[in-house]
């Protein structure tokens, strides 16, 4: 069994009497992961964290791509990240199985299935430049049935074009800080919210940015409260933690 949903519905089947408790055994008893050699597929993650195993495409072969992504596929895994995957690795992958494939942040999601999103995620930017990183963590966060909201280009250089977003940043669960240069962005948002702060360094900035050790320290020294940081460039660390404080259980909405 590879879902939550899926050893929930084979309870529900044994209660009701339709399977036996010696086949619902044997459905539970299959094996957890699949050994391709080259990677040992981790199918029964969902169930433990609540999302599929996410592909780092970085390092790895187009054909090993392809073959973690089909194995999955045949397990009925849906909407697998492919993360940091290459326009040629993507070509080869979307010739094999149904894919959209996002150039700016390099991110594939193999078997797309629309799914219901919940909650408000805001994902905001300092600068254009940081979009890469902003896109890796706000598709991730779809794909994972969250609702996103995209603030680009709102940096402290020009401060008026974040409070004209003040609604939008108010009403979210949770907000993902994109910068880089001094990484001043997650502070000025962290004091104007009442929910998490996701803050992520990026290595856009001059020399002394040092490849955006300049924006993961001072995010570390923030005197805002409730922000958190994530490492440099890690769009997909951000976007996945979004999604699990927004569902977090007890949260009661309807679906949107």
């Amino acid at each position: 069994m590879d879902n939550k949903q899926d050893i929930l519905e084979l309870l529900r089947s044994v209660a009701r009497g339709q399977t036996t408790p010696e086949d619902a055994l044997l459905s539970l008893k299959e094996e957890p992961f699949a050994d391709l050699d080259y990677a040992k597929i981790d199918f029964h993650r969902s169930i433990r964290q609540g999302a599929a195993e996410v592909i780092y495409g970085a390092g790895k072969t187009p054909e090993q791509i392809v073959g973690i992504v089909k194995a999955m596929g045949e397990r009925n895994c849906r909407n697998i990240l492919v993360t940091r995957i290459g326009q040629e690795a993507a070509e080869e992958l979307a010739a094999a199985v149904p894919v959209q494939y996002h150039p700016i942040p390099k991110l594939a999601i193999a078997f797309p299935e629309e799914r219901p999103l919940r909650g408000r995620i805001v994902v905001a930017t300092g600068g254009t430049s940081d979009m890469a990183v902003a896109e890796e963590a706000a598709l991730t966060a779809e794909a994972m049935g969250n609702q996103v909201i995209r603030l680009y280009d709102v940096g402290v250089a020009g401060l008026h074009r974040l409070l004209a977003s003040l609604d939008e940043l108010m009403s979210a669960r949770c907000v993902v800080a994109v910068a880089g240069m001094e990484g001043a962005l997650a502070s000025v948002i962290g004091g104007f919210v009442d929910c998490p702060v996701i803050a992520v360094p990026t290595s856009v900035g001059y020399g002394a940015s040092f490849g955006g050790l300049s924006a993961l320290l001072s995010m570390l020294n923030s005197c805002a409260s409730g922000c958190s940081v994530v490492n440099i460039d890690n769009g997909f660390g951000a976007g996945y933690l979004a999604s699990m404080i927004n569902q977090m259980e007890g949260i009661k909405e309807e679906e949107r």
